[in-house]
């Protein structure tokens, strides 16, 4: 009884303090009446991109979700994840970390969730609709998706922006023809507005999406601090391994070099997704945590995606 009466005055305090609106994503940026995006760039600005030096593993990394390895321990953590929208502090702390070695760019969470919930089973169920930890590594004209929940369902999406699929170009392949891969359009998370219905949000217009389209070679665990779907007891979260192999990578790194070289920089999304209930009803839309301001509910924005610098430096 005391713990659900603890978490119910922190959420009514949170949801009831002033200027904050968990529905503030969605309006932050309405349409304009001639049918264009209201904003003419985008919701993030400079000063909202979070900058962040990814060191070199000085060791093995096994991904088993525990991140007990000595690298992970010494390894710089984010600050507490934002709410994506408005950049306040979120309810529940969330950090993340990056490393990596000439095989493998390695990334970890560590997130405080109280009743660990994970329900989905079915990969590429949508898993954002429950509590998830996501990364979206942006290629330039392609970015990837991936989402976990707890229980170590994933959910994994490839993207060619439009503008950049042209016949005889480098995306002109069989892997990505279009009609022979059931692709899709896509506009972004906000792209359903009557005036944007077509041509999405994003000033840089549609993506191509592969449904299904995974990262060849991950490798991701997750490992839970508690008892997983059982709110009888506070957990105290669960957390997130993942190997990305350079060597498969190719579509993501264009022109760049794999591995990186010292001083390279690539944008990456870090962000979860929580559903959360106020007296036996869903917050909407889900609160959408991050490492740094979007402006909006939207995770498909390479923009607004956190910039990681890579160094050959080993973490100590």
């Amino acid at each position: 009884m005391k713990k659900t009466t603890l978490l119910g005055v922190a959420l009514a305090l949170l949801l009831a303090s002033p200027g904050k609106s968990w529905c503030q994503g969605a309006a932050s940026a309405p349409p304009q009446a001639d049918g264009k995006a209201a904003a003419a760039h985008y919701p993030c600005s400079e000063s909202d991109i979070a900058h962040y030096t990814a060191r070199r593993a000085t060791g093995p990394i096994r991904v088993d979700g525990l991140l007990d390895e000595p690298d992970w321990q010494k390894a710089e953590k984010s600050p507490r994840f934002v709410d994506m929208a408005t950049g306040e502090p979120a309810i529940y702390g969330t950090r993340a970390a990056v490393l990596w070695d000439d095989q493998n760019l390695y990334i970890a969470f560590w997130i405080e969730e109280p009743f660990v919930q994970a329900k989905l089973t079915e990969k590429n169920s949508l898993i954002f609709n429950e509590n998830d930890a996501e990364v979206f590594i942006d290629g330039g004209d392609t970015y990837y998706e991936f989402e976990t929940n707890a229980r170590g369902t994933t959910y994994q999406m490839f993207y060619i922006w439009r503008d950049a699929y042209k016949k005889g170009g480098r995306f002109d392949v069989p892997e990505f023809d279009v009609v022979k891969n059931n692709a899709m359009t896509f506009g972004g998370d906000y792209d359903r507005q009557a005036p944007t219905f077509w041509k999405g949000t994003n000033p840089r217009g549609l993506r191509w999406v592969y449904f299904g389209r995974g990262f060849p070679g991950l490798q991701s665990a997750t490992h839970v601090d508690g008892t997983l779907n059982d709110n009888s007891d506070v957990d105290k979260g669960w957390t997130v391994e993942l190997a990305f192999p350079w060597k498969d990578a190719k579509w993501l790194a264009g022109d760049r070099p794999l591995p990186p070289k010292e001083g390279d920089t690539w944008k990456i999304f870090f962000g979860r997704f929580e559903l959360l209930r106020v007296a036996g009803a869903e917050v909407q839309p889900h609160p959408g945590w991050a490492w740094n301001r979007h402006g909006v509910y939207d995770t498909h924005l390479p923009q607004c995606w956190t910039a990681v610098q890579f160094s050959t430096r080993p973490v100590q």
